[in-house]
């Protein structure tokens, strides 16, 4: 699979580039932790953890971020700290701080209410099912066709509780399968570092 080059919207360099820019969304707050809205965060947080970084606010930049190794390669993690519908603001400044003018340099984790609970996905661009945190990423670089790791949440049980369901924290045994999805999407975000977007895509879109 090709994937196009294109150099986000005002991505001007104003830091050392990383080689990968890697994306956990959610809400801030302990209110929010643990919600299956914060599925990406949760991903992005055992990253750090296993690579032995710690994610903190830095000067400037709306997010909680660190940088860390694998496989040699420079991997800048963040959790963005604007709320979920304003994720676009974080992101933007992001990629300029981090370098990336390369969308393939840059892979956003979040939940999938059409994925079933527990399942990850790993994509290219497509359409955004609306989610309001990637819509406003796509209005902020004017592009979809960055990386994109989906961790399934399923559906509430009636289309009524949408809001709600998302903004929730999950039930013992959706919390056990949403656990071991965020350790696969980070190992996905681990193939992706090493060995490239392709062979995850390969390795985790398996039913």
């Amino acid at each position: 699979m090709s994937l196009r080059r294109r150099r986000p919207a005002g991505a001007q360099r104003t830091g050392t580039p990383a080689d990968l820019l890697v994306v956990g969304l959610g809400n801030p707050g302990e209110r929010y932790a643990g919600t299956r809205h914060n599925a990406g965060a949760a991903a992005v947080t055992e990253l750090a953890d296993r690579h032995g970084g710690h994610l903190r606010r830095r000067r400037g930049l709306p997010a909680l971020t660190d940088e860390v190794r694998i496989g040699g390669r420079r991997v800048a993690l963040a959790f963005p700290q604007t709320y979920m519908n304003v994720s676009g603001e974080a992101v933007g400044k992001l990629v300029r701080r981090f370098g990336v003018d390369d969308l393939q340099r840059l892979v956003v984790i979040h939940d999938e209410l059409d994925l079933p609970t527990g399942r990850v996905q790993v994509r290219v661009g497509g359409g955004l099912a609306g989610h309001k945190g990637l819509r406003s990423i796509r209005d902020h670089l004017r592009a979809t066709s960055f990386v994109r790791i989906r961790i399934g949440i399923g559906r509430p049980p009636s289309a009524a509780a949408g809001a709600g369901y998302v903004l929730s924290r999950p039930t013992s045994t959706d919390r056990d399968d949403l656990a071991a999805a965020a350790r696969r999407a980070a190992d996905a975000v681990e193939v992706i570092a090493i060995d490239g977007v392709e062979r995850a895509m390969s390795t985790f879109n398996v039913r």
